[in-house]
């Protein structure tokens, strides 16, 4: 309004064509640069649109058709702005479309003696509207200035749109969804849509308006041969609908054909997976103690080792105790012998705490084996305790695409449109390699399946499933016991921010809707619905309690172990063997020689 207290002058300075110069010089003054035009050329400006102002007075020759040519160069919208001096007859302004988000301002003189002016903005609803509404904007004198004055605004002025119909295209991927539109059921197929319906109607109870709704089963690609987009986004971009009902994610080829105006709901896509066992990706024997105790323990039992060997030595050799080992020769409990491994042994069964079947006989090496035998006795316990958690625990080494691409679990895809899309189109290397060597590898049928397949694939284990989240969950919180919900992850292959609510580029309706949909928004309209659809990743509530068989997997360490032991016993013995049958084949021949 600043521009028009600048503009407004009094009538008498330039109601004759002679004043034109008069008109010229008091704007200059005022810092507002200008044109005079000749009403029978064609319409032009030099300025930026938002800056400039076409300024008439009906009573000059020529003004309807400045009018006419204005409404053939849609110039009656939004960023330009239009003063008119008007006596009072509004016949000739119904033959205009002037837009919902236009600012004509007409300004009229009530009191010709006192130049008191009335100033309205007018506009119409829609193109076919044979009637323009008003809204009555300011009054203005040359002594007060602007006075009883209200600023338009789009939002506030404009919002009771009766009688209009706006064309709404929406996305349904299901055709149950057609059944269960707002009756909150199977709330996992289609969630966005069914929500979206639903902000829509709520937005046309705000603009006190009706729709004529559009079904599509695509959001809309690119053709690469004619440049035209499919689905809702075609229908936005050949005026087939006004509003695009279902919410869509920002891509740079969609920018120039829509016009994106509020967010709609925190939807994504992402791989969900359970995080495997420790022992997937670590030895989990190894994991009971950190490498300080470690070392600690190597270093206890080659001592316990020396100490025990040199009192066992030290006993053999005292005459006494050999007379007294053969007096008690038929006790259950045999002295431990100076041998390496008969020491051996002994300490193994200590560390494994399993005894042995001899041990040492004076009281130094009864006290060795005593304190050998509590230590390990310790760290015995300090470990079971530990591996028994270690077992039940997962792995968080999968936090990546790249981790993803790397792991042996399998991969899988939600068969729906837009994964079809991101998924082929993916040029980053890493998502690239996971759509060629996991998704669809060459010569095999690609792994784009339903839902209900996908997330039963994901409860057994070492598959990882990319669906929109909230569907994913919804069945998941259905289908999962409570300790399998614990270990579920998620990974983003789709970097994109949620999606927004879109229209037609150019939209007389934009602020309008805009400002309809963040009312929603702050109101906690939106979210209320979106509440009662969306599913949230389900609450770990038995963390602590869970328990699962230990498999083969967890068990490897332990069978390489065992099978080693096995393997180096067997190649022992049939050394002995050897040994055995060549010693028994010298005592032969050294026979016959005699």
């Amino acid at each position: 309004m600043s521009d028009l207290r600048h503009i407004i002058l009094d009538r008498r300075n330039y109601i004759f064509l002679e004043y034109k110069l008069l008109l010229w010089k008091e704007l200059s003054s005022n810092n507002v640069p200008c044109d005079i035009q000749n009403p029978n050329k064609n319409i032009s400006y030099y300025f930026p649109p938002e800056h400039q102002i076409f300024f008439i007075d009906m009573s000059c020759n020529g003004t309807k058709m400045v009018l006419e040519q204005g409404n053939q160069m849609d110039l009656f919208k939004q960023p330009f702005r239009w003063i008119i001096l008007s006596d009072g007859d509004y016949e000739d302004f119904k033959n205009y479309y002037y837009r919902l988000d236009s600012q004509i301002f007409v300004v009229e003189n009530l009191e010709k003696e006192n130049y008191v002016y009335k100033i309205k903005a007018l506009y119409k609803v829609s193109k076919d509207s044979s009637e323009f509404l008003e809204n009555d904007i300011a009054r203005w004198n040359s002594k007060q200035g602007f006075f009883k004055y209200d600023e338009l605004s789009f939002s506030r002025n404009r919002t009771n749109l009766k009688g209009l119909n706006l064309n709404i295209s929406y996305v349904v991927t299901n055709s149950d969804t057609y059944k269960h539109l707002e009756d909150y059921r199977n709330t996992h197929i289609d969630p966005l849509s069914k929500l979206n319906w639903l902000i829509m109607k709520y937005l046309l109870v705000i603009l006190n308006a009706t729709s004529t709704p559009i079904f599509d089963t695509t959001w809309g690609y690119r053709d690469s041969n004619t440049s035209k987009f499919t689905g809702m986004i075609g229908d936005l971009q050949s005026d087939r609908a006004e509003i695009g009902g279902t919410a869509l994610f920002f891509t740079i080829d969609r920018i120039d054909v829509i016009e994106y105006v509020a967010p709609s709901a925190p939807t994504y896509a992402k791989f969900i997976f359970r995080a495997p066992p420790l022992s997937y990706v670590s030895n989990v024997f190894t994991l009971p103690f950190d490498t300080d105790v470690w070392y600690s323990c190597f270093g206890l039992v080659p001592l316990i080792f020396i100490v025990i060997y040199i009192i066992v030595k030290w006993e053999w050799k005292d005459p006494t105790f050999r007379e007294k080992v053969q007096e008690n020769n038929s006790n259950s409990v045999v002295p431990l012998r100076p041998g390496f491994f008969d020491v051996l042994v002994m300490e193994l069964g200590a560390v494994t705490q399993q005894g042995a079947e001899s041990e040492p006989k004076s009281n130094a090496g009864r006290i060795a084996t005593i304190f050998a035998f509590i230590a390990t006795m310790f760290l015995y316990t300090s470990y079971s305790a530990n591996i028994v958690a270690i077992l039940q625990s997962t792995t968080e080494s999968i936090k990546t695409l790249e981790d993803l691409l790397n792991s042996r679990i399998s991969l899988g895809v939600e068969d729906i449109v837009y994964s079809h899309y991101y998924f082929k189109t993916a040029d980053e290397p890493i998502r690239k390699a996971i759509y060629q060597q996991k998704i669809a590898p060459k010569g095999q049928k690609p792994n784009f399946m339903t839902m209900q397949e996908g997330i039963s694939r994901v409860q057994k284990g070492f598959f990882a499933f990319h669906v929109e989240v909230s569907s994913g969950y919804k069945m998941i919180g259905n289908t999962f016991q409570e300790s399998e919900k614990c270990s579920l992850k998620e990974i983003v292959f789709i970097n994109l921010i949620e999606p927004w609510v879109s229209i037609k580029k150019g939209s007389a309706y934009k602020e309008i809707i805009k400002v309809g949909l963040r009312k929603m928004l702050e109101n906690g309209i939106q979210r209320r619905d979106t509440n009662r659809i969306y599913t949230k990743k389900p609450v770990c509530q038995s963390k602590g309690s869970n328990f699962g068989s230990a498999g083969i997997l967890d068990c490897y360490a332990a069978f390489l172990i065992f099978a080693s032991g096995v393997i180096f016993s067997l190649i022992l013995l049939i050394f002995e063997i050897l040994a055995i049958k060549k010693m028994k084949s010298r005592e032969t021949n050294a026979n016959m020689s005699y």
